[in-house]
């Protein structure tokens, strides 16, 4: 199998995060790699025995041929959209990181950690937001691909309209300005 490209370490951790191991546990210690695949591009290889049940654990993520500008804050990818989660996986992400904020989380490290989380709430859903093509208002049906993803789509297709996810994004944002 082709190894999918993991645009950023980040999204690499995040999909093995999503991808548990038989057992159920998703830790595992994460021992890395850059390797060369057969085709002569570089892959990222993890590897580590589950924290669960000992089972060894391995992925391999093809690199993108150049690297992701480091500027602009906190970001799961460049401007395509992801080969490794669908657009319902970043928004369960982006909910899952939105839920970790408590109404109040005032200052000190409580706060580092809200502004940490909102950070990735946003940044996922930006990643949803690349699926949408530039003259559609909502992210396609076909995009999702995984059974989690296509099960929320099914339950709430409006929460992949372009103006609502805007709109969300725009709220975290504010949450975000306010915690600074």
């Amino acid at each position: 199998m082709d190894p999918l490209l993991s645009r950023t370490n980040a999204e690499a951790h995040l999909y093995m995060d999503l991808h548990p191991c038989t057992c159920g546990e998703t830790r595992f210690p994460r021992d890395s790699a850059v390797v060369a695949l057969d085709d002569g591009d570089l892959a990222s290889r993890y590897t580590g025995a589950c924290a669960g049940c000992g089972q060894e654990r391995e992925f391999l993520f093809r690199l993108p041929p150049t690297a992701t500008a480091a500027g602009g804050g906190f970001r799961y990818g460049g401007d395509e959209p992801s080969q490794l989660l669908d657009p319902g996986e970043w928004l369960l992400v982006s909910d899952a990181y939105a839920g970790q904020v408590p109404a109040d989380p005032g200052g000190g490290e409580a706060g580092q950690r809200a502004r940490a989380a909102l950070t990735r709430a946003v940044a996922a859903l930006d990643e949803v937001g690349k699926f949408i093509p530039p003259d559609a208002a909502v992210v396609p049906a076909n995009a999702f691909t995984s059974d989690r993803g296509r099960q929320l789509h099914q339950r709430e297709p409006g929460r992949f309209r372009r103006d609502r996810l805007a709109a969300i994004r725009d709220a975290y944002a504010g949450m975000l300005e306010r915690l600074a």
